[in-house]
């Protein structure tokens, strides 16, 4: 595992902003369904929870007449863009290695193609399913999966508890971490 914990990014200024806007709850339960998926497909863990957790931190919110409009927001969409590019910004300024960064980044890309204007299924890389996979599972009707509630000390407590289960399986796995 390398330097840069599942804690550290969640504690960092910006990743605060991000998940307040698109689910603190939301954002663990992905990492955690990422690290089972990852650790049964023997896909990096480390990798795989750190896409999981910074998967959404694209989006906004879309407001019509002061209510959040779910379904004008999907039609407008490009959260996966926005959030590539910050998780790669944050990643590297928190001291990430650069191809880490990068695959972490394309996962988070790639999560999901309500974006695009063509399907990426079969194009993606296992890392990258398995993101897209984790967020499918806890995924809700009208976005609701965005509007569980969790405090910011029960998000860093479990998050704790994941980083330890990271360290925990790589060191009992010869792969090296950045094999996605």
């Amino acid at each position: 595992m390398s330097k840069v914990t599942l804690e550290t990014i969640f504690k960092h200024r910006v990743t605060q902003k991000y998940l307040q806007r698109s689910g603190v709850n939301h954002a663990v339960s992905v990492a955690y369904n990422a690290f089972d998926l990852a650790a049964e497909r023997g896909v990096s863990v480390d990798l795989a929870a750190k896409a999981a957790l910074l998967h959404d931190m694209g989006h906004y919110e879309w407001y019509r007449d002061g209510k959040w409009d779910y379904e004008e927001y999907r039609r407008h969409d490009i959260h996966a863009i926005k959030g590539a590019e910050r998780a790669h910004k944050l990643l590297i300024r928190l001291g990430e290695d650069r191809l880490v960064a990068k695959e972490v980044s394309l996962a988070v890309l790639l999560h999901t193609d309500s974006y695009l204007p063509f399907d990426v299924e079969g194009k993606r890389t296992e890392l990258q399913k398995v993101v897209a996979e984790a967020d499918t599972m806890d995924e809700q009707p009208g976005g609701m999966h965005h509007y569980k509630e969790m405090s910011r000390q029960e998000a860093i407590k479990l998050l704790r508890k994941l980083d330890i289960k990271i360290a925990d399986y790589l060191a009992g796995d010869a792969r090296h971490p950045t094999t996605g």
